[in-house]
């Protein structure tokens, strides 16, 4: 009978030893996961924070003649009919020069056009989104947008370089703009270049 006790009182301390051991392989996993994400997240915003940024756009809104070199100009891309400029020109596809900038000879095309936009940033068209953004009267809005940004270690941002690519990434479609994930708040004005969502439209609209 002793020695039943004694190796039943044995096995009983092996399985827990064993059962002890496991655990404190799992703590020491789970910590060093969450000691890894903490690191990605401190790396994150510093390297936001260290992102130079470019309020002002290089290129003038007209070439001079005397100019042989040519500077290529950034647009949205996208868009199957009309285009935005990195200057915040709008004008159609057919009416770039060749740079890729809206040929601004053309008299009817304008920049930093807001009137398909409402007072919360938020407008109907892509275009018109990054064209309104790019107005410089946006300035602290954006600041304020950016820095938010960076506080919450942003990854979609850590990239962005000026305020054109601040814009472009502002006016895209989020999860801000939708709900019950399935559905815009407002469709009719769901790009967004402020740091609020679209208002949401009520059934009756």
């Amino acid at each position: 009978m002793p020695m039943l006790n004694y190796r039943s009182f044995r096995r009983r301390w092996i399985l827990l030893f064993i059962l002890v051991v496991g655990c404190i392989v799992l703590l020491s996993k789970h910590l060093s996961k969450d000691s890894s994400l903490i690191e990605d997240d401190y790396e994150t915003k510093h390297a936001i924070r260290r992102q130079p940024f470019q309020w002002k756009p290089n290129l003038p809104d007209v070439v001079s003649n005397n100019s042989t070199k040519i500077v290529p100009c950034r647009n949205s891309v996208q868009g199957k009919l009309i285009i935005v400029d990195e200057r915040g020109y709008i004008c159609n596809r057919t009416e770039l020069d060749n740079r890729g900038c809206c040929d601004v000879t053309l008299q009817h095309i304008s920049k930093h056009r807001c009137d398909k936009c409402s007072s919360n940033g938020c407008c109907e068209q892509f275009e018109f989104c990054v064209s309104c953004c790019l107005n410089p009267e946006k300035k602290s809005l954006l600041t304020r947008v950016l820095e938010e940004a960076r506080q919450l270690g942003d990854r979609s941002l850590a990239s962005v370089g000026d305020q054109f690519e601040l814009c472009l990434a502002k006016c895209r479609t989020s999860s801000q703009s939708v709900q019950h994930e399935n559905s815009y708040r407002n469709p009719k004005a769901k790009y967004c270049y402020g740091g609020n969502p679209p208002e949401l439209l009520s059934l009756n609209s």
